[in-house]
Protein backbone atom coordinates (compact mmCIF):
# COMPACT_ATOMS: atom_id res chain seq x y z
CA UNK A 1 0.00 0.00 0.00
CA UNK A 2 1.66 3.50 -1.00
CA UNK A 3 0.87 6.70 0.92
CA UNK A 4 -0.45 8.48 -2.06
CA UNK A 5 -2.91 6.26 -2.23
CA UNK A 6 -4.52 7.14 1.10
CA UNK A 7 -4.22 10.75 0.16
CA UNK A 8 -5.94 9.97 -3.43
CA UNK A 9 -8.87 8.28 -1.39
CA UNK A 10 -8.80 11.19 0.78
CA UNK A 11 -9.33 13.76 -2.43
CA UNK A 12 -12.00 11.45 -3.91
CA UNK A 13 -14.37 11.55 -0.47
CA UNK A 14 -14.08 15.48 0.12
CA UNK A 15 -14.32 16.51 -3.94
CA UNK A 16 -16.86 13.35 -4.70
CA UNK A 17 -15.54 13.73 -8.28
CA UNK A 18 -12.82 11.52 -10.16
CA UNK A 19 -12.13 14.52 -12.24
CA UNK A 20 -12.15 16.93 -9.70
CA UNK A 21 -9.92 14.92 -7.43
CA UNK A 22 -7.26 13.54 -10.16
CA UNK A 23 -7.13 17.40 -11.24
CA UNK A 24 -6.29 18.69 -7.19
CA UNK A 25 -3.52 15.14 -6.76
CA UNK A 26 -2.08 17.09 -10.93
CA UNK A 27 -2.83 13.21 -12.55
CA UNK A 28 -4.72 12.05 -15.42
CA UNK A 29 -8.35 10.84 -14.60
CA UNK A 30 -7.45 7.37 -15.55
CA UNK A 31 -4.15 6.93 -13.34
CA UNK A 32 -6.36 8.31 -10.56
CA UNK A 33 -8.80 5.80 -11.11
CA UNK A 34 -6.14 2.96 -11.55
CA UNK A 35 -4.65 4.42 -8.44
CA UNK A 36 -8.26 3.89 -6.21
CA UNK A 37 -8.73 0.60 -7.55
CA UNK A 38 -5.44 -0.69 -6.45
CA UNK A 39 -6.12 0.65 -2.79
CA UNK A 40 -9.14 -1.41 -3.27
CA UNK A 41 -7.57 -4.73 -4.40
CA UNK A 42 -5.15 -3.80 -0.57
CA UNK A 43 -8.22 -3.47 1.27
CA UNK A 44 -9.80 -6.50 -0.07
CA UNK A 45 -13.14 -4.43 -0.61
CA UNK A 46 -15.21 -2.01 -2.49
CA UNK A 47 -14.15 1.49 -1.39
CA UNK A 48 -16.04 3.19 -3.67
CA UNK A 49 -20.21 3.25 -4.70
CA UNK A 50 -20.18 2.09 -8.61
CA UNK A 51 -22.67 4.35 -10.86
CA UNK A 52 -22.55 7.80 -11.97
CA UNK A 53 -23.74 11.01 -10.31
CA UNK A 54 -21.60 12.25 -7.72
CA UNK A 55 -19.23 9.55 -5.83
CA UNK A 56 -20.31 7.77 -2.43
CA UNK A 57 -18.38 5.94 -0.24
CA UNK A 58 -19.32 2.06 0.36
CA UNK A 59 -19.91 1.36 4.33
CA UNK A 60 -16.19 0.25 4.39
CA UNK A 61 -14.88 2.76 2.38
CA UNK A 62 -16.42 5.48 4.83
CA UNK A 63 -14.87 3.30 7.95
CA UNK A 64 -11.90 3.60 6.04
CA UNK A 65 -11.87 7.31 5.35
CA UNK A 66 -11.29 8.05 9.00
CA UNK A 67 -8.38 5.64 9.42
CA UNK A 68 -6.78 7.22 6.22
CA UNK A 69 -7.38 10.63 7.81
CA UNK A 70 -5.88 9.54 10.88
CA UNK A 71 -2.85 8.28 8.92
CA UNK A 72 -1.96 10.62 6.93
CA UNK A 73 -2.37 13.46 10.39
CA UNK A 74 -0.11 11.07 12.26
CA UNK A 75 2.21 11.08 9.16
CA UNK A 76 2.67 14.57 8.74
CA UNK A 77 3.14 15.24 12.67
CA UNK A 78 5.59 12.77 13.13
CA UNK A 79 7.89 13.82 9.78
CA UNK A 80 7.56 17.76 11.43
CA UNK A 81 8.87 16.62 14.73
CA UNK A 82 11.41 14.79 13.14
CA UNK A 83 12.56 17.84 11.17
CA UNK A 84 12.58 19.85 14.86
CA UNK A 85 14.25 17.73 16.43
CA UNK A 86 17.14 17.48 13.41
CA UNK A 87 17.05 21.38 13.71
CA UNK A 88 16.20 21.57 10.23
CA UNK A 89 12.36 22.99 10.26
CA UNK A 90 12.60 24.60 13.70
CA UNK A 91 13.47 28.51 12.12
CA UNK A 92 12.19 28.00 9.21
CA UNK A 93 8.35 28.65 8.45
CA UNK A 94 6.98 28.03 4.51
CA UNK A 95 4.13 30.41 3.65
CA UNK A 96 2.05 29.61 0.45
CA UNK A 97 -0.43 31.98 -1.51
CA UNK A 98 -0.82 33.21 -4.94
CA UNK A 99 1.01 35.61 -6.82
CA UNK A 100 -1.71 38.29 -6.31
CA UNK A 101 -1.72 38.02 -2.96
CA UNK A 102 1.81 37.71 -2.42
CA UNK A 103 2.50 41.04 -3.97
CA UNK A 104 0.05 43.01 -2.01
CA UNK A 105 -1.96 41.43 1.19
CA UNK A 106 1.21 39.02 2.43
CA UNK A 107 3.64 42.10 1.02
CA UNK A 108 2.28 44.61 3.61
CA UNK A 109 1.55 42.02 6.40
CA UNK A 110 5.80 41.14 5.72
CA UNK A 111 6.26 44.99 6.86
CA UNK A 112 4.44 44.92 10.01
CA UNK A 113 6.95 41.60 11.06
CA UNK A 114 10.21 42.50 9.51
CA UNK A 115 11.13 42.71 13.14
CA UNK A 116 10.75 38.68 13.14
CA UNK A 117 12.48 37.78 10.31
CA UNK A 118 15.44 37.79 11.89
CA UNK A 119 14.66 35.33 14.24
CA UNK A 120 14.30 32.63 11.25
CA UNK A 121 13.69 32.58 7.55
CA UNK A 122 10.19 32.66 6.26
CA UNK A 123 9.97 30.55 2.75
CA UNK A 124 6.75 31.89 0.04
CA UNK A 125 5.49 29.72 -2.23
CA UNK A 126 3.20 30.87 -5.08
CA UNK A 127 0.96 28.42 -7.21
CA UNK A 128 -2.77 28.16 -7.77
CA UNK A 129 -5.28 27.82 -4.55
CA UNK A 130 -5.76 24.47 -5.55
CA UNK A 131 -2.16 24.31 -5.51
CA UNK A 132 -1.59 26.06 -1.75
CA UNK A 133 -4.23 24.08 0.19
CA UNK A 134 -2.57 21.27 -1.12
CA UNK A 135 0.85 22.16 0.03
CA UNK A 136 -0.41 23.22 3.55
CA UNK A 137 -2.68 19.53 3.56
CA UNK A 138 0.79 17.58 2.68
CA UNK A 139 2.41 19.33 5.38
CA UNK A 140 4.92 21.38 3.15
CA UNK A 141 3.61 24.68 4.14
CA UNK A 142 2.95 25.91 7.46
CA UNK A 143 0.43 28.66 6.29
CA UNK A 144 -1.70 29.07 3.20
CA UNK A 145 -3.12 32.81 2.58
CA UNK A 146 -6.12 32.48 0.11
CA UNK A 147 -9.05 34.37 -1.38
CA UNK A 148 -11.99 33.69 0.94
CA UNK A 149 -15.49 34.09 -1.50
CA UNK A 150 -19.05 32.08 -1.19
CA UNK A 151 -17.80 31.27 -5.23
CA UNK A 152 -14.95 29.82 -4.06
CA UNK A 153 -14.82 25.88 -2.29
CA UNK A 154 -11.52 25.60 0.13
CA UNK A 155 -11.28 22.40 1.13
CA UNK A 156 -9.75 22.18 4.70
CA UNK A 157 -11.51 20.16 6.99
CA UNK A 158 -12.47 22.54 10.30
CA UNK A 159 -11.67 19.94 12.69
CA UNK A 160 -8.08 20.18 11.44
CA UNK A 161 -7.15 23.51 10.45
CA UNK A 162 -8.33 26.95 11.93
CA UNK A 163 -8.12 30.82 9.91
CA UNK A 164 -8.16 34.46 10.88
CA UNK A 165 -8.84 37.30 8.41
CA UNK A 166 -6.02 39.11 7.42
CA UNK A 167 -7.52 42.10 4.96
CA UNK A 168 -10.83 42.53 2.58
CA UNK A 169 -10.22 44.14 -0.96
CA UNK A 170 -12.11 44.10 -3.96
CA UNK A 171 -11.94 43.35 -8.03
CA UNK A 172 -13.12 46.58 -9.51
CA UNK A 173 -13.95 47.10 -13.25
CA UNK A 174 -10.95 49.05 -15.16
CA UNK A 175 -10.17 50.61 -18.29
CA UNK A 176 -7.35 52.96 -19.36
CA UNK A 177 -8.04 55.93 -18.42
CA UNK A 178 -8.06 58.91 -21.96
CA UNK A 179 -6.45 62.32 -21.47
CA UNK A 180 -9.90 63.99 -19.84
CA UNK A 181 -10.12 60.96 -17.18
CA UNK A 182 -12.51 59.30 -18.69
CA UNK A 183 -12.40 55.48 -19.62
CA UNK A 184 -11.41 54.19 -23.00
CA UNK A 185 -13.24 50.99 -22.61
CA UNK A 186 -16.97 51.48 -20.40
CA UNK A 187 -19.91 49.62 -20.20
CA UNK A 188 -22.65 50.35 -22.18
CA UNK A 189 -20.67 53.32 -23.67
CA UNK A 190 -22.29 51.50 -27.24
CA UNK A 191 -25.37 50.12 -26.92
CA UNK A 192 -24.53 47.99 -29.98
CA UNK A 193 -21.23 47.28 -29.09
CA UNK A 194 -19.47 45.01 -26.58
CA UNK A 195 -16.75 45.89 -24.54
CA UNK A 196 -13.31 44.65 -24.83
CA UNK A 197 -12.44 42.27 -22.21
CA UNK A 198 -9.43 40.31 -20.76
CA UNK A 199 -10.46 37.77 -18.88
CA UNK A 200 -8.66 35.63 -16.07
CA UNK A 201 -8.00 31.66 -16.55
CA UNK A 202 -10.71 29.77 -15.35
CA UNK A 203 -8.09 27.65 -13.35
CA UNK A 204 -7.86 30.61 -11.35
CA UNK A 205 -9.23 31.89 -8.49
CA UNK A 206 -10.18 35.27 -9.72
CA UNK A 207 -11.19 34.26 -12.96
CA UNK A 208 -13.88 31.75 -10.80
CA UNK A 209 -14.73 35.19 -8.88
CA UNK A 210 -15.61 37.14 -12.17
CA UNK A 211 -17.69 34.58 -14.15
CA UNK A 212 -19.92 33.92 -11.01
CA UNK A 213 -20.38 37.53 -10.58
CA UNK A 214 -20.96 38.02 -14.15
CA UNK A 215 -23.39 34.79 -14.21
CA UNK A 216 -25.50 36.27 -11.15
CA UNK A 217 -25.80 40.21 -12.03
CA UNK A 218 -28.94 41.22 -13.47
CA UNK A 219 -27.32 43.66 -15.29
CA UNK A 220 -24.11 41.95 -16.66
CA UNK A 221 -22.44 43.87 -19.30
CA UNK A 222 -22.39 42.53 -22.72
CA UNK A 223 -18.33 41.77 -23.10
CA UNK A 224 -16.03 40.44 -25.79
CA UNK A 225 -13.58 38.48 -25.13
CA UNK A 226 -10.27 39.81 -26.56
CA UNK A 227 -7.88 37.31 -24.53
CA UNK A 228 -7.59 35.23 -21.45
CA UNK A 229 -4.45 35.44 -19.09
CA UNK A 230 -3.41 33.82 -15.69
CA UNK A 231 -1.28 36.61 -14.22
CA UNK A 232 -3.07 39.88 -12.78
CA UNK A 233 0.19 41.76 -13.15
CA UNK A 234 -0.39 41.41 -17.23
CA UNK A 235 -3.32 42.13 -16.97
CA UNK A 236 -2.65 45.72 -15.01
CA UNK A 237 -0.23 46.10 -17.81
CA UNK A 238 -2.73 44.69 -21.14
CA UNK A 239 -5.56 47.38 -19.67
CA UNK A 240 -2.89 50.20 -19.21
CA UNK A 241 -1.98 50.03 -22.86
CA UNK A 242 -5.37 49.75 -23.53
CA UNK A 243 -5.92 46.84 -24.67
CA UNK A 244 -9.21 45.91 -22.70
CA UNK A 245 -10.81 46.31 -19.85
CA UNK A 246 -10.40 43.98 -16.66
CA UNK A 247 -11.48 43.45 -12.94
CA UNK A 248 -8.21 44.52 -10.62
CA UNK A 249 -7.43 43.52 -7.55
CA UNK A 250 -8.00 47.06 -5.95
CA UNK A 251 -4.83 46.72 -3.76
CA UNK A 252 -3.04 46.09 -7.18
CA UNK A 253 -4.72 48.71 -9.16
CA UNK A 254 -5.19 51.62 -6.87
CA UNK A 255 -2.27 53.35 -7.68
CA UNK A 256 -3.04 53.49 -10.96
CA UNK A 257 -6.50 54.84 -10.79
CA UNK A 258 -5.06 57.81 -8.25
CA UNK A 259 -2.51 58.66 -10.62
CA UNK A 260 -4.81 59.18 -13.75
CA UNK A 261 -3.53 55.96 -15.50
CA UNK A 262 -6.75 53.71 -14.92
CA UNK A 263 -10.42 54.78 -14.50
CA UNK A 264 -13.27 52.95 -13.85
CA UNK A 265 -15.37 50.84 -16.71
CA UNK A 266 -18.49 50.44 -14.86
CA UNK A 267 -19.51 51.79 -11.49
CA UNK A 268 -19.41 50.26 -7.83
CA UNK A 269 -22.36 47.77 -8.58
CA UNK A 270 -19.99 45.82 -10.57
CA UNK A 271 -17.73 45.67 -7.50
CA UNK A 272 -16.67 42.23 -6.36
CA UNK A 273 -15.87 42.04 -2.84
CA UNK A 274 -13.56 39.24 -0.90
CA UNK A 275 -11.83 38.79 1.84
CA UNK A 276 -8.47 37.35 2.19
CA UNK A 277 -7.60 34.49 5.09
CA UNK A 278 -4.69 32.92 6.22
CA UNK A 279 -5.56 29.32 7.11
CA UNK A 280 -2.91 26.74 9.56
CA UNK A 281 -3.10 23.71 10.91
CA UNK A 282 -4.68 23.45 14.58
CA UNK A 283 -2.17 21.27 15.88
CA UNK A 284 1.33 22.86 17.48
CA UNK A 285 3.49 24.46 15.27
CA UNK A 286 6.92 25.48 15.79
CA UNK A 287 7.86 28.77 18.19
CA UNK A 288 8.98 30.17 15.57
CA UNK A 289 5.80 29.72 13.56
CA UNK A 290 3.79 29.87 16.18
CA UNK A 291 5.14 33.31 16.64
CA UNK A 292 4.27 34.23 12.63
CA UNK A 293 0.57 32.90 13.33
CA UNK A 294 0.69 35.96 16.59
CA UNK A 295 1.71 38.53 14.20
CA UNK A 296 -0.68 36.88 11.46
CA UNK A 297 -3.70 36.72 13.28
CA UNK A 298 -3.75 40.14 14.59
CA UNK A 299 -6.34 41.75 12.52
CA UNK A 300 -9.13 38.65 13.13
Amino acid sequence: MQLKWLEDFIALAQERSYTRAAELRHVTHPAFGRRIRALEAWAGTPLVQPGGGPVRLTPAGEAFLETAEQLIRNLTQSHDELQTIAGRHARTVTLATGRTLARTVVADWLVRVRNLLGEGELHIRTGSLAETVQLLQQGDADFSVLFHHPALVVPLDARQYMHATLASDRLVPLSQALAQGEPRHAFGRHAAAPTPYVAYARSLALGRLVEDHLAHHPDAPHLQRLMECDSPDAHLEYVLKGLGMSWLPWSLAHAEVAAGRLARAGDKRFDIRFDVRVYRPKRRLSPFAEAMWERLAVRS
